[in-house]
């Protein structure tokens, strides 16, 4: 699937999302290894910490399902669902993807024209802590 198919995967994901309070809409659509692709929006939450990011959503449906290899992600986002630059992945979102990514595993950010910024997760998140490399 190329980056760009998967970004406009992203942006319908984008249309999906629950943002009552910020008014920032973020999709994502994750590729499997196998070809499927799961897609995610942020959901929000008046308390914010029960709030999910968009590539969150699309990890947890993914591995609901059974899956556990993963290519790439893409994301986009933008206040009123207006992308309005990049949106790189928060920490958190950064920390679930080392759960299940390689170092290698790409991350499309969309910008606000038809562009978009390519990063690996390793790029994103250096000396990244994973269950394989600290516990043996």
């Amino acid at each position: 699937m190329t980056p760009e198919k998967l970004i406009d995967l992203a942006k319908e994901a984008m249309t999906h999302a629950y943002v009552p309070y910020s008014g920032f809409k973020v999709g994502a659509a994750l590729l499997c290894a196998d070809g499927t692709v799961y897609q995610g929006c942020n959901i929000e939450n008046a308390a914010y910490g029960p709030t999910n990011c968009a590539e969150r959503t699309a990890f947890f449906k993914a591995v609901y399902d059974g899956h556990r290899d993963f290519t790439a992600i893409a994301v986009c986002g933008g206040k009123d669902g207006v992308i309005t630059g990049l949106f790189p992945p928060c920490g958190v979102c950064r920390q679930v993807m080392r759960e299940f990514c390689r170092d290698d595993f790409l991350i499309y950010m969309a910008d606000a024209g038809d562009g978009y910024e390519t990063r690996t997760l390793a790029q994103l998140l250096p000396f990244g802590f994973s269950a394989r490399e600290h516990m043996g």
